[in-house]
């Protein structure tokens, strides 16, 4: 067997759960010590506690709101730290994205490497169904929060997703604006309203199978393609052409935790060889950032590039990776990320461990963490040798891939040098967004936002006679939605005007 590199990273230890007793005394401090006790103890070494000198955690998905963050601790590395005795560590959070998880593994398997942590826990959770049911019921969540404030340090940067026009227009939701990728793709493969809503339900079909064998998964129900689509009482449209059961579920309580440290410390502290997972390699790329710039609304070239560059960076290609965890919020996410990196989203390896966010359960920002677990497990069980997931962030904006492996590369481990190949994306082809226009236009993209009674709003991404791209919402104009959902509107003309400050659409 070949020398290993004493620097590579590896992740050592895992710990997962899902509650589903809705108990408003279990907080989110007690959900993560859970899993974090659970993935030390998994690394098999008694004391290894003792050796963690960093402890990061992935963002709570309420900390987006102001008003819900109170609720939840400020620093609940800190807490988690107290809790289980873990001195003299360092305390890191990761930034709003679901892309975190993975971005923090790349970050902190680098400082690993680079000798700046020796041994790095990290966990995540969300109490989101208990947090929600409370809200409707009166329960008491007031002791959630700790009263503390933040005193470690960021990894990662939050930005703003959107500009103000994208934000007047409503894109800031995910379920409005990956709706809008989903018709632009499915009009730029030329397939058919039906053929494409068959095609859909087979994607999701094929997760809900996975999910159905996972204990974690919040949804154990493998669901048909005809059952993913139809509309009806259980199953309403929320923004065409998604479904409920197409969209990611964020009603969930979960925590996951991870343990990570190098193949040398690893050797020194006495853990079982056959528990390493190798990271072989992390890329984080940011796509060209407003949804509005992009020149193309089907594809995510920016992820394409970061999975390339993984592989190359593990001395793999395709055929080496055995399975995939592609994120998965909604369809066009899951459609997008395969074309880009070269796979069918119907691959007979599958393209998730975990059974995805519409099934598994869609844990704000720390889904990934979920899939990283569960490809060690597959990894160290020898269920697979490779493994690739990538994480997604914002509105297919923030890119994180990592490559593992139950055996380490040849040579010395390096990180991956982000920079070279984030320039080269930045300096692509921006589309100019002309927020003042009024007058004729070209439809590019569309959905149409529904509430229990039916449609209620549509979003229209537009082209001007100058090629320059235009936002507009129809109001609730019934004729213009009709048009909008009985037929495949990209490309015909409309008009746009002005009303109480937002551009809005008519044929």
């Amino acid at each position: 067997m070949h020398q290993i590199d004493p620097a590579c990273p590896v992740l050592v230890g895992l710990g997962q759960n899902t509650w589903r007793d809705l108990d408003v005394t279990r907080t989110p401090v007690d959900a993560l010590a859970e899993v974090a006790a659970a993935a030390l103890a998994d690394t098999g070494v008694t004391g290894i506690s003792k050796a963690v000198d960093c402890v990061a955690t992935v963002r709570f998905i309420a900390d987006t709101n102001p008003d819900v963050a109170a609720f939840f601790p400020r620093d609940p590395g800190a807490a988690l730290a107290r809790r289980l005795a873990l001195t003299g560590t360092d305390v890191v959070q990761g930034a709003i994205g679901g892309n975190s998880p993975q971005y923090m593994v790349n970050q902190l398997a680098s400082k690993l490497a680079g000798g700046e942590y020796s041994v790095v826990l990290l966990a995540g959770a969300e109490l989101l169904s208990t947090f929600f049911g409370a809200l409707k019921t009166g329960g008491d969540v007031s002791g959630w929060a700790d009263g503390a404030s933040f005193a470690g340090s960021r990894l990662g940067k939050d930005r703003d997703g959107l500009n103000e026009t994208e934000m007047l227009h409503g894109l800031y939701e995910p379920i409005i604006t990956y709706p809008l990728f989903e018709n632009a793709l499915r009009h730029h493969e030329k397939r058919g309203l039906d053929a494409h809503r068959r095609y859909m339900g087979d994607i999701c079909s094929a997760f809900s199978r996975v999910a159905a064998r996972n204990p974690l998964a919040w949804r154990r129900k493998e669901l048909t393609s005809g059952e993913i689509t139809t509309v009806g009482d259980n199953n309403r449209m929320i923004a065409y052409p998604y479904t409920k059961l197409m969209s990611a579920f964020l009603s969930v309580d979960m925590a996951a935790a991870i343990v990570m440290t190098t193949a040398g410390r690893a050797r020194d502290l006495g853990i079982d060889e056959q528990r390493l997972v190798y990271l072989r390699a992390g890329v984080d790329i940011d796509e060209i950032w407003n949804i509005s710039s992009r020149e193309s609304l089907h594809r995510s070239p920016g992820l394409g590039k970061a999975a390339r560059a993984a592989l190359e960076h593990s001395h793999m290609d395709l055929s080496d990776i055995d399975c995939f965890d592609i994120y998965s919020c909604f369809p066009s996410a899951v459609e997008i990320a395969c074309k880009e990196i070269g796979i069918s989203p119907l691959d007979p390896r599958g393209v998730t461990v975990t059974g995805g966010l519409p099934y598994f359960g869609g844990p704000g920002n720390n889904y990934s963490l979920h899939a990283i677990a569960e490809m060690v497990s597959r990894l160290r069980e020898k269920e697979a040798d490779n493994g690739l997931i990538t994480a997604n962030g914002l509105y297919l904006t923030k890119h994180s891939v990592g490559v593992y492996s139950s055996r380490p590369a040849t040579g010395k481990w390096t990180a991956f040098d982000n920079k070279p190949l984030q320039s080269a994306i930045n300096q692509g082809t921006h589309i100019h967004l002309d927020d003042g226009h009024e007058g004729k236009v070209s439809i590019e993209t569309y959905t149409v936002a529904h509430d229990r009674d039916g449609p209620k709003q549509g979003y229209i991404v537009a082209r001007n006679q100058s090629g320059h791209r235009v936002l507009a919402n129809t109001g609730p104009n019934m004729d213009t939605l009709s048009r909008l959902l009985a037929e495949d509107p990209i490309g015909k003309k409309g008009y746009v005007g002005k009303e109480n400050g937002k551009t809005v659409f008519r044929f």
